[in-house]
């Protein structure tokens, strides 16, 4: 019997169980578009495509009468055939998520989609999210502090537009409407500060099943509670007939019955963080302490204590200069220690973890969590956190004190961190302001730090990320200044606040 058994879904089965068609001439058409499938039926007819001399005509025409599921569950799953599910690709959408729960999703690096805009949309009476953990005092007290928060949003806001109303007249060769609406995405950007990752958002994306099976696993074991449950939701959908179809005549079938089968929760990755934690704990000297650069470029020599340090990185609060430092200086036993305890929980499912993939240079970056939710959507990189502590301040735009409301957002501002101090961790992460600072680590090679200086600098873009943008830059032509001087990247002086 061949490895797929005889049931004729197997890969042998492609091959053997259908008389072959040979054909003597070429095709008419060598362009054949194909009509969007169930995503386990299009995996299904390529792989059989790539296997059999056959059209895709006659190969779509063979899964209408295979079960796509036995098949599946032989290749992908049970034989590591994992690219099969890069064939079939899904349409899934999330409404009414948290702004944290929406980047968790967006965290997949082999990811396409939109989030809703915090820059053409006002969010004063958005409302929030109230994680699942929060209750009785707790979650009054967070909505005392969400609501307080929106509030300031509003009057910031409002302050802002004024103000550039007043600083920029409308030229006349611009029409009304889109003057009001350069000046109100200007505003936005002031007012998004006081945004926090509690409030709603939606989410649009596409990715393959391959893909889609990896963010349910990740999301089914992630700290928060809110996004665990959209793990779920996720399985659960494709497990059923979708909730919107284009074809309404069409017969309905289930999204991804076999992947929704087989996504548990990735115990690997949560049981790593712990670990990791736990080791660094336990082993690390006392934190070198100093005042933290905005934007650090590091550029590792030494790849075994690379991956030490950004292992360690999401399991402390350190510089990853810092982390760095230290495992270079340590014995190789020592980094191999760090990377056991990190693969100690792996099973032969599991992939390797984010901490072995990188680039050429490592941007350590103190920045708002805003800056960091623009910036968090270049997928050429790879991307590490630390938790969300409140623990570095915030920031506050020129324009807060021009418009007159530096004490609105202050008193927003420090409420909402207080409060968020007082509330149970992870949950308390929902109430911190989009104006707040945390640490990020982007990894990346130099074309995409070329990109990201290029593009996020552009004047149409938020002030806070192109002045990171152009700190990128700077920071390249210190570390590579045969290469820095490539980047075309534009000052953030140069200003023209009428363009989007």
């Amino acid at each position: 019997m061949g490895i797929g058994g005889q049931d004729g879904c197997g890969m042998d089965a492609l091959d053997s169980d259908l008389h072959p068609r040979y054909h003597s001439v070429l095709p008419t058409k060598r362009v054949i578009a194909v009509a969007p499938m169930p995503p386990e039926k299009s995996a299904y007819a390529l792989a059989r495509y790539s296997r059999s001399p056959d059209s895709i005509r006659d190969s779509i025409e063979w899964v209408r009468t295979h079960d796509s599921q036995k098949f599946l569950e032989s290749f992908y799953f049970q034989y590591g055939h994992a690219s099969i599910a890069d064939l079939g690709h899904s349409v899934v959408c999330f409404e009414g998520i948290s702004e944290l729960a929406a980047t968790e999703i967006e965290e997949e690096p082999l990811w396409d989609g939109q989030a809703k805009s915090s820059r053409y949309q006002d969010f004063s009476k958005s409302g929030f999210i109230t994680p699942p953990e929060l209750t009785g005092g707790d979650a009054a007290a967070y909505h005392s502090a969400g609501e307080a928060l929106l509030a300031a949003y509003g009057k910031v806001n409002e302050l802002a537009f004024q103000c550039l109303s007043e600083r920029l007249p409308r030229p006349g060769d611009m029409k009304p409407e889109a003057y009001r609406r350069n000046l109100a995405a200007r505003a936005f950007d002031v007012g998004r500060y006081l945004l926090f990752w509690g409030v709603p958002t939606n989410v649009g994306q596409v990715t393959s099943i391959r893909t889609l099976e990896k963010q349910i696993r990740r999301l089914k074991s992630s700290e928060y509670a809110e996004v665990r449950e959209i793990g779920e939701e996720i399985a659960q959908a494709c497990a059923a007939e979708p909730d919107c179809r284009w074809d309404l005549n069409a017969a309905a079938e289930a999204l991804a019955p076999t992947l929704a089968r087989h996504a548990d929760p990735d115990e690997h990755a949560a049981r790593s963080r712990q670990d990791l934690k736990r080791w660094a704990e336990q082993n690390l000297p006392a934190a070198a302490g100093g005042t933290a650069e905005r934007v650090d470029l590091v550029r590792p020599t030494n790849v075994p204590a690379d991956i030490a340090a950004t292992l360690l990185y999401s399991a402390t609060d350190r510089p990853f200069r810092e982390l760095y430092e230290l495992a270079r200086g340590w014995s190789a036993a020592q980094r191999a220690e760090v990377i056991d305890v990190a693969l100690g929980s792996r099973t032969r499912r599991d992939e390797i973890l984010a901490g072995f993939r990188g680039g050429l240079y490592a941007y350590d970056m103190v920045i708002d969590v805003g800056a960091y939710r623009d910036l968090h959507r270049h997928r050429r990189c790879q991307k590490f956190r630390q938790a969300y502590s409140g623990g570095l301040g915030y920031d506050t735009p020129a324009l807060v004190a021009d418009a007159g409301a530096v004490e609105i957002y202050d008193r927003a501002m420090r409420a909402a961190m207080d409060t968020m101090r007082r509330l149970p961790a992870p949950a308390a992460h929902y109430l911190l302001p989009f104006g707040a600072r945390s640490r990020f680590l982007f990894k990346m090679d130099f074309a995409e730090a070329e990109y990201i200086s290029r593009l996020r600098s552009g004047v149409k873009g938020h002030f806070s990320y192109r002045e990171i943008a152009w700190e990128m830059k700077c920071k390249m032509e210190v570390v590579e200044p045969e290469l820095g001087r490539l980047i075309q990247a534009t000052p953030p002086w140069v200003e023209d606040p009428l363009k989007r």
